[in-house]
């Protein structure tokens, strides 16, 4: 019970700072959304553990709810990291391109 409060405490702390990143204009609305929906299933995911655990055990795991969720969250971060590779190799493909044109067109300059 101390362990779920505080990770809700935590949460409360993200979702504030989220939101004075999003009134300094830091992150725009979709992001602010994005990331608020994301807080909220986190703290939903934490005040139901018990639920989760009755789910996973009627199923037929073995691990805990908390285990689960933290399995769930190892895969969340590998696929942001790879998404986030992605784009990150894209931008050095634009990069890469913007700077061969001009570096082309101040070859042409008479």
């Amino acid at each position: 019970m101390l362990q779920q409060a505080i990770a809700l405490i935590i949460i409360l702390f993200f979702i504030f700072r989220l939101a004075s990143q999003k009134n300094r204009k830091e992150i725009n609305r979709s992001e602010f959304t994005l990331w608020l929906i994301f807080w909220i299933i986190a703290a939903t995911a934490i005040i139901f553990i018990r639920r989760i655990d009755q789910l996973l055990q009627f199923l037929g795991f073995s691990l805990s709810g908390i285990n689960f969720l933290i399995y769930l969250a190892v895969l969340v971060i590998f696929y942001l990291v790879f998404r986030l590779r992605l784009n990150l190799a894209k931008l050095d493909r634009n990069l890469t391109e913007l700077t061969r044109q001009i570096t082309l067109k101040d070859n042409h300059k008479p």
